[in-house]
Parts: C-alpha cells; structure tokens; sequence
C-alpha cells in the first residue's frame, strides 16, 4: 500500500545523513586553514623523505660496467675513475645511495676532462641471474659517452688596448687517449709583432682536479711606454689543482731568456741602462678563489687571487734575484628598490690590487748585495683595463717620458652598475659610474753611499729603502680618477668604453681626459 509519510527508519536516516554532511563541511572548512595545510604538507614531505631514506638504503651493488662511444680514450685512463664503483675497491659501494653518489662522482670526473660534448648517459639494469657469481642486488652500469673532435682550428682579429691584432690556435684534444691538450697559439699585431706559444698538458692520475703543464714561448713585442721593444723567449713547467672548496692552486718553475732591444732615439737613461740580454729562472704559486656570480659582470659574490714568485735564488740561478707578491680583492652587492622583489640589476662594486718586489742576492750568498730590479719585473700601472683615466703604465715613475715602473704599488676603485632602460637586469649592457686610483713607487735607497756599490744595495739599505717606499704608498694620496662609461660582458671578455677625467696627478705621470677603450678579462 503506498504513502506519502516518511517512516520513522527514514527520519532517523535522513538525520544522520544531514549530521554527517554538516560535520564534513566543518573538517573540510578545517583543512581549508593555512595552519592545517602547513600540518598536513609537512607530513606529506616527512612521509616522502623517509621512502626516500628506505629506497636509498636498500642494498645494490655494481657488478659490471661497459663503456660506449670512446673512441679515441684508453681503457687505462678510464680505470682509475670506475674502479670505486666495483665491488674490489677499497670502499665499494653497498647501497643505492651509495651507489648513485658514486655514480655521480664519476660522471663529474669525466665531464671535467673537456673532451665530451656532453656530460655522460648513465644507464643501470638488473644484472643476469644466470650467472651463480651474481646476487639479486647486482646492477650493470653503462656509459654513453660522445666525445669531441680531436682537433679544432680557430682563427680571428682582437682589437682593444691600443693595438690591433690576428691570432690562429690550433687545439689536438686527447692525443695519447688519456686526455692530454695540445695548443699551438701564434699571434701577430701592431704592437705584439709576434708571439708563439705550444702547450701540452695532461690530467694526472685520470684525475681532472690535477693537471700539468708543459709551455714554450717566444714572443716580440714593442713597450711604446718605455721606448723599447721586449723579445722573450722561454719554457715553463706547471701543476695545478682545485682544493675541496674548489679553490685553484699552481706551482710553476719558469726560465727565460728576456732582451730589451730595438729601443727609440728618445729612450731615457733608465730604460738604456736595463738595455740587453737577462735571464730569470724563477718558482711561482697562485691562489685563485672564485664566488661571484658572473666574472664578467659581478652582481654579487667576491674573488681572491694571490701571486708569490721567487728568482734567481740558491739553486734557481739566472742573473735576477728577487722575491716578488700580488694580492687581488673584489666583490660586488646588489642594490635592491624599496617595494621591488625582483632582482634588479643595479650593483655596487670593489677591487683592491696590491704588489711587493724584494731585491735578494743571487744564488747561496743571502749575506751579499741585492741587485737591484730590472725593467723587466716592476710593476707597471695605469691602464683602460688597471686604473681608469691613465694612459698604458701611466702611473708612477717616470723618466723623461719613459714609464720605468715601481717595486711597491697598491689600486683601488669603486663602481655603480645600472641597467639600461628597456633592457632589464638580466642584460649584458650596463652603464658604469667609477672613481679609481693608485700609487706605485721605486724602491729608494737612503742609505749611505759605503752600503752601495756597482754590485747592489746592502740588506740593511733595501730593507730601509723598502720602508720608505711602503710609506710613501700607505700615506700619501693616490692619483685619482673618475668617470661614466659602458659596459659589456660578453662569454669571452669584458668590453668598456669610459670618458675618464683625471683628478689627482703626480709630476711626471700621464692621465687621459676623454673616451678610453678597454678589453680584456680582469678589470680593476
């Protein structure tokens, strides 16, 4: 018999369904709050990174690996890199974790030789159970590799600094299949006349972190600040290597046969007395630590590069003695805008060079006279790429018109970065406000005249003259510059055009007002 009343079932059912609705609607208006999502994606991140944990600490073990597409590389040299990954090393990998890190570490190891195209396929698989040999954990590893042609030829101009220039390298990648480099460079221009130079170098122990380095040199090129022309011709020996921080070391031993020659009617005394034929054999290290963003065009970050080099001392032997540093700082910060979150592109920059050169007695006799220092080896300073505003060495010690050099120099300068309109932060083009100075000094000898002679200067005379130079550098003004300029940062070099105006000159030195063109990589 039908009806059009409810049974009580019903009302009692239609009641709960409304309870459970309204309760639902309140826990869903719960989880809607930003505390209770913040809980629960907590959660959900927490429960994720313990399947990770449990995933990389299953057990897996490497039991085989193959190597496709090198072609042209020894199985020797790649040896040392995979040998980590078998199970017959020392450490060997006994989890997944441990396994993929491995992994990782030697896929680095191979993209840092620079003989790959790209970094190399990784490719894992379950290893065969037919083999008793084998466990359920066991995985083959294969690599994929593509490697580089063997020999790339490269020609071009360079124009910047005053000269212009045309230059050929050839580069023979990989030549006994352990990743050795060999590069023939020659250069001909308007102030370099020639310079040729061959570099072998090789990854020590198939290591890329290492290298040494064979080089041969010789070059011609005219000195138009000391009106004279320089032949060298030379060979040096290098190893370098990065440390855990990724901070580059070398030690280098250098001989060189050096020739001040081809000098001008209107050379000065200074320069004719350094006139003929030296020869340095010398040890060097330097330190380089890199953290900017961008070398070319820093908008944050720091760098510090150091120079120790000694010569001519013990058994080094040559005819120049001397211990010579430089200390490099830099850094830059970017300039944020009141109500602006995104980057832009405005920053504020610093540098800060330093340099000593220490006249030392030649060979065993540390007791005897110092020479003293030669064209060859002072600093020179003043440049579109070193002080802004001063001609090529225009800076310091002068002889008539001649720039001789100092033995003692400190620079300085700071600059604005901004974007230009319509380009944004992320362009390479950016307006430059600068203000830099220097100051470099001879080494001066106060002593009296029974502490010199035709052979050198005393210990005690140098270390006095070396006092004196270092205060004329530490309290006296340096010569000072400013100016407004472009800049750009290409992949390869840094490019400024600058209008400088000198404001504080010494007697003798030589600024430039108006434009100025510099190119180069290291920049004040």
């Amino acid at each position: 018999m039908a009806t059009n009343k409810s049974s009580p079932g019903a009302q009692r059912s239609g009641g709960f369904d409304k309870l459970h609705s309204d309760g639902q609607d309140v826990l869903d208006a719960a989880r809607s709050t930003p505390e209770l999502q913040s809980v629960e994606h907590e959660a959900k991140e927490r429960r994720v990174a313990q399947m990770m944990a449990d995933q990389m600490s299953m057990p897996m073990t490497v039991n085989e690996i193959s190597v496709t597409g090198a072609k042209n590389i020894r199985r020797g040299f790649l040896d040392p890199i995979f040998s980590p990954l078998l199970g017959d090393s020392p450490n060997p990998p006994w989890t997944v974790g441990e396994v993929m890190s491995k992994l990782q570490v030697a896929s680095a190891k191979l993209s840092g030789l620079q003989i790959l195209r790209q970094p190399p396929e990784v490719f894992l698989s379950q290893s065969s159970q037919v083999d008793a040999s084998t466990s359920p954990s066991d995985v083959n590893v294969s690599f994929g590799l593509r490697e580089l042609p063997r020999f790339k030829l490269q020609t071009g101009t360079d124009v910047g600094n005053g000269e212009g220039s045309a230059y050929g390298t050839l580069l023979w990648r990989n030549m006994f299949g352990g990743a050795e480099m060999l590069r023939l460079n020659a250069k001909a221009g308007t102030r370099t006349r020639s310079a040729y130079s061959a570099n072998l170098s090789a990854p020590v122990m198939s290591d890329a972190d290492m290298r040494i380095s064979l080089e041969g040199l010789a070059s011609a090129a005219e000195k138009p600040w000391a009106s004279h022309e320089e032949v060298v011709k030379g060979a040096s020996l290098r190893f370098s290597w990065l440390n855990a921080q990724r901070d580059t070391h070398a030690v280098e031993y250098s001989g060189a046969w050096r020739q001040i020659t081809g000098m001008s009617e209107s050379a000065s005394p200074a320069v004719r007395q350094d006139a003929g034929d030296s020869i340095k054999s010398a040890i060097k290290h330097t330190f380089y630590r890199e953290r900017r963003d961008n070398p070319q065009l820093p908008q944050d970050g720091y760098m510090l590069r150091s120079m120790v080099e000694v010569a001519g001392v013990g058994p080094l032997g040559g005819d120049v003695a001397f211990s010579k540093g430089e200390l490099e700082m830099s850094g830059a910060v970017p300039i944020p805008l009141p109500g602006i979150r995104e980057r832009t592109g405005i920053s504020i920059g610093g540098s800060l060079r330093m340099g000593m050169l220490w006249p030392l007695p030649l060979g065993y006799k540390l007791g005897g006279n110092a020479l003293p220092s030669r064209l060859n080896d002072r600093f020179l300073l003043g440049g579109p790429t070193d002080v802004r505003g001063f001609k090529l060495g225009g800076l310091g010690p002068h002889d008539g018109q001649d720039s001789v050099g100092g033995d003692v120099f400190a620079a300085g300068s700071v600059n604005l970065l901004l974007p230009l309109p319509y380009k944004g932060p992320d362009s390479g083009l950016r307006l430059q406000l600068f203000a830099n100075g220097g100051r470099l000094v001879a080494l001066k000898n106060k002593g009296k005249a029974k502490e010199t002679d035709l052979q050198g200067s005393t210990a005690k005379a140098v270390r006095d003259g070396m006092s004196s130079a270092l205060g004329d550098v530490v309290h006296g003004a340096p010569s000072m510059a400013a100016g407004v300029g472009l800049v750009y940062a290409h992949p390869v070099a840094r490019f400024e055009l600058n209008f400088g105006l000198p404001l504080v000159l010494r007697r003798g030195e030589v600024g430039t007002k108006g434009l100025q063109l510099g190119v180069g990589i290291n920049f004040l």
